[in-house]
């Protein structure tokens, strides 16, 4: 992989990483069309690494307030949702980098993020259409410990690529009949666990394969890469924050159905 190609990666991670279109799901696609053989997940993790700097600056706040006071529901909260994943991702390691490799489900499971997202925006629409009255609940006092269970199972879900984990765990909280921009944030700091869960996974495979990785890839590749895709992440993160209090889904429903359909037709007639 060359530098130019790592800012490419960097700047689709960073853009979709907390934009509801699944940014692992975009990394697996272009791997493809630039024909990086064997995708390796921990470049995926290094960028993830970037959006993780990304999304800790926007909402430091919130992080501060966790961690001065670390007992309490919101950190209990973020600690059952990420349950679901870490399971997952512990029984199904195996099955989990075959997809990755593979690309083999792309189509479907972008599809599937394009549902999601459709019937959770009409359920929101809904919502407030029934409760126009009501104050908005931006601390998330409504959040219940089954929400969070819920929200982590969606998570887990949407671990394979092209399904969105923040069009997933959005749409959980939002199935939820939760505040919108509570949602956006609290899916947001579940990525954080999620990202460092992630890195954890794979330090067994970057001891043991650390030098075919730096081979294969290049370290002014991968730190080309964190870094564009922290600074990208960190404008997506403010955006997304902003579409989901003020706009609507249907957008990134509509890019993520085309695009399903498109990788669908690729896969059955030229084997892509």
């Amino acid at each position: 992989m060359n530098i130019i190609n790592a800012i490419i990666l960097g700047i689709v991670q960073g853009l979709t990483e907390f934009l509801p279109v699944s940014s692992s799901g975009h990394l697996v696609l272009l791997q493809k069309i630039f024909k990086i053989e064997e995708p390796s997940l921990f470049f995926d993790t290094m960028l993830h690494v970037g959006t993780l700097i990304a999304v800790v600056t926007v909402l430091w706040k919130d992080i501060f307030e966790i961690l001065k006071k670390p007992i309490q529901k919101l950190t209990g909260y973020l600690i059952l949702a990420t349950i679901p994943a870490v399971i997952a991702a512990l029984l199904f390691k195996d099955a989990i980098e075959e997809i990755f490799t593979t690309g083999k489900l792309l189509g479907v499971c972008f599809l599937i993020t394009a549902v999601l997202l459709v019937t959770a925006e009409l359920l929101s629409r809904r919502k407030n259409a029934n409760a126009a009255a009501t104050e908005p609940d931006e601390n998330g006092a409504k959040m219940t410990w089954l929400h969070a269970l819920f929200i982590g199972v969606m998570q887990a879900l949407a671990i394979p690529p092209g399904i969105s984990r923040s069009g997933a765990t959005i749409s959980g909280s939002l199935f939820c009949k939760l505040d919108r921009n509570f949602a956006a944030r609290f899916s947001f700091l579940m990525s954080i666990p999620a990202i460092l869960g992630a890195v954890v996974m794979q330090t067994k495979d970057l001891v043991k394969h650390g030098s075919t990785e730096g081979a294969q890839f290049g370290t002014a590749a991968i730190i080309t890469g964190t870094i564009t895709a922290g600074i990208v992440g960190f404008f997506a993160v403010k955006f997304m924050l902003k579409i989901i209090r003020e706009k609507s889904l249907f957008g990134f429903a509509i890019y993520t159905g085309v695009l399903g359909v498109v990788v669908l037709v690729l896969q059955m007639t030229m084997g892509f």
